[in-house]
């Protein structure tokens, strides 16, 4: 059984940067794509990058595509998000997902998940 445990977060003025990093451990065959996602008050929850470990293919939501950068280091089991360029709009709590679901088409859709860690919150100030 996959466990994923996030770090990074905090509160930062518009324009700043923040890295989040995702650590896990457990079964690594079931860590083929590793993405984050995020969740504003009120909001459904919405990909914001994903990886697929393998090939190294990376996956971006709209509304970070050009300031935000996910990475991977395998020897550490960490996957990491680069958030440059923060805007008020990015204040969400960011969750670590894993275990992507057999079948699953779209790598971006919190549904194709099925292990998720607590999450780690974003707070960007105007």
């Amino acid at each position: 059984q996959v466990q994923l445990v996030e770090s990074g977060g905090g509160s930062v003025e518009v324009g700043g940067s923040l890295r989040l990093s995702c650590t896990a451990s457990g079964y690594s065959y079931s860590r083929k794509a590793m993405g984050w996602f995020r969740q504003a008050p009120g909001k459904e929850r919405e990909g914001v990058a994903v990886i697929l470990s393998d090939s190294g293919s990376t996956y971006y939501g709209d509304s970070v595509k050009g300031r935000f950068t996910i990475s991977q280091d395998n020897a550490k089991d960490t996957v990491y998000l680069q958030m440059n360029n923060l805007k008020p709009e990015d204040t969400a709590m960011y969750y670590c997902a894993t275990d992507r679901k057999f079948g699953s088409a779209y790598v971006l859709s919190p549904s194709s998940y099925n292990t998720w860690g607590h999450g780690t919150q974003v707070t960007v100030s105007s």
